[in-house]
């Protein structure tokens, strides 16, 4: 299970992380490099976390991030109690950033792929369904916002491997990352 929120991750995250003054859509493409650096390096996702959590106010999108950070540290964490902690605090965060742009696709995608990792029994992937929607929705919208097409084609890889698409999902993702080319 922790394998796939790797390989999802992995596909997804892309760039080289700065802090400044920069745009959110400068920073965005940086902070998915980091994060892929991240998943395979928890003092990378210790850095990481400490300047998105005290940097300055946060768009959604970083406040995403940011939840998926903590994501991370949950699964980097021996602690039982930490990681539980973390977790907590990631669905909490990611809700907000949910909340405050929820036609957001790769925000939807932030929180689908950490839900999509949870043991069912801890209760924490309530959001499965609304996500995949959403997500399936802006992709046939074509409302990407700041994701490239590369970045698109693999949120739709993740997603046909997740297990939680129909075979008609399936086929319409299949369809879109052929438009996509």
């Amino acid at each position: 299970m922790k394998n796939v929120l790797l390989l999802g991750l992995c596909f997804c995250f892309g760039t080289f992380f700065c802090f400044g003054t920069n745009t959110q859509k400068n920073i965005i493409p940086e902070l998915r490099k980091q994060m892929l650096r991240a998943i395979n390096n928890p003092k990378v996702v210790d850095s990481l976390y400490q300047n998105l959590h005290t940097g300055t106010p946060k768009q959604p999108l970083e406040i995403a991030y940011l939840g998926a950070l903590e994501a991370l540290k949950a699964k980097n964490s021996w602690n039982p109690y930490n990681k539980i902690k973390f977790l907590n605090l990631s669905g909490k965060t990611v809700d907000q950033a949910v909340n405050a742009s929820p036609n957001n696709m790769e925000i939807r995608f932030i929180r689908f792929s950490i839900q999509t990792n949870l043991p069912h029994f801890l209760g924490l992937n309530k959001d499965l369904e609304a996500d995949k929607s959403q997500i399936l929705h802006q992709l046939k919208q074509k409302n990407y916002g700041s994701a490239d097409s590369l970045f698109v084609q693999n949120i739709i890889k993740f997603m046909i491997g997740s297990g939680r698409c129909s075979p008609q999902e399936i086929t319409f993702l299949h369809q879109q990352a052929k438009n996509l080319k």
